[in-house]
């Protein structure tokens, strides 16, 4: 039988739907460890998978219908990791059950449907985050508040996000033994067939989220692309609202280790930061250099489980009526119009494209 040993007073009774990747090697893991969390229910069409992590997790109850769970009175919450096509149909389902939301990335597949999300959870005041962990590494934020204390005014802006062809060698060797199932339910076609959308989708919003994390908004794009013998690579030139410039390179995948991070330069400093593989839970190793007392800073910043850091950061605020600490509505469509905004240069010849102006599906 669960055994409950967390010490906080109130927990956030969460309803995990999906049993697939995600869900398995970051979020139920995280509901788990987390300080905050109640495990109340899992749901899942795939009743054999289902049961696997239920008697794993111990949740009080499972379900293979999700509007059931959704009228789980003791379900306050909902985690959503599942296919990019059925983020936004799931969570106006669980909005509209008055529930909160955790979103797995990307927000959605059209601007449109985030938007309507968006509109919806906030008429109904339920927390809508979106699950951008990388926010919650501790390397990362002690650089974002040294650039907000330290740096002055912003003039550049570099980040790269290059998938390594070791990646998947080096997941399977870090991430948990990973179940599957004949009736996991699957979006109509295959999205990940058409690579260019795929790829932008799953490791571009990495990209431009971080930068969105450290710089604000994005006002326009203008980027190309090259794809030689599955060598898919996006050199990304971007104006943020703030007057800085930048530039991002999202490349899949090179023959070297993982290579993320970013650069930031600044009239009072400089940010490097080094990312690792997220299934690695380490977090980034940054340099902070000071230019007004000639000194570089590097925290130990030890707790690399940004997964689990995240849904705390969510139940935190659900709990205590808090603003999101995380990335919110806003910022998960801001990331979408910055992703489709890049696909619309690269088939307009590099144009230039106002972020404003985006509006459709990737």
């Amino acid at each position: 039988m669960k055994t409950n040993f967390k010490k906080e007073e109130r927990l956030l009774k969460v309803g995990v739907l999906g049993c697939g990747l995600i869900n398995q090697a970051a979020h139920l893991i995280g509901s788990a460890k987390a300080r905050n969390i109640y495990l109340q229910a899992i749901c899942d069409v795939a009743e054999d998978l289902l049961r696997k992590m239920a008697a794993i997790y111990e949740p009080d109850s499972i379900y293979t219908d999700y509007e059931k769970m959704l009228a789980d009175p003791e379900v306050e919450a909902v985690i959503i990791g599942i296919g990019d096509q059925f983020h936004v149909p799931c969570a106006k389902m669980a909005v509209e059950a008055g529930k909160h939301v955790f979103l797995e990335k990307p927000m959605g597949v059209s601007i449109e449907e985030c938007e309507e999300l968006r509109d919806m959870a906030l008429s109904r005041n339920v927390m809508l985050q979106i699950g951008h962990m990388k926010r919650y590494d501790p390397g990362l934020q002690y650089a974002k508040q040294f650039k907000e204390e330290k740096m002055g005014e912003i003039t550049t802006y570099k980040g790269w996000y290059c998938d390594s062809v070791g990646r998947y060698t080096l997941t399977d060797n870090v991430m948990p033994v990973i179940y599957s199932s004949e009736a996991m339910k699957k979006p109509a076609g295959n999205p990940k067939k058409v690579l260019d959308h795929y790829y932008l989708l799953g490791h571009g919003s990495h990209l431009f989220d971080t930068a969105l994390y450290f710089m604000g908004p994005v006002r326009r794009v203008s980027a190309r692309y090259v794809n030689r013998q599955s060598l898919h690579s996006w050199l990304i030139d971007c104006d943020f609202a703030c007057g800085a410039i930048g530039t991002l390179d999202l490349t899949v995948a090179i023959a070297q280790q993982w290579h993320e991070g970013c650069e930031i330069y600044g009239t009072g400093g400089t940010i490097f930061a080094k990312t690792f593989n997220p299934w690695e839970f380490r977090s980034s190793i940054v340099e902070c250099y000071d230019k007004e007392t000639d000194v570089c800073s590097t925290p130990a910043a030890y707790d690399g489980q940004f997964y689990r850091r995240e849904l705390e950061g969510f139940a935190d605020s659900v709990l205590n009526h808090t603003p999101c600490t995380g990335a919110t509505a806003d910022d998960g469509m801001m990331v979408m119009r910055a992703l489709i905004a890049t696909y619309q240069s690269v088939h307009s010849g590099g144009a230039w494209i106002n972020l404003e102006d985006v509006k459709g599906a990737l």
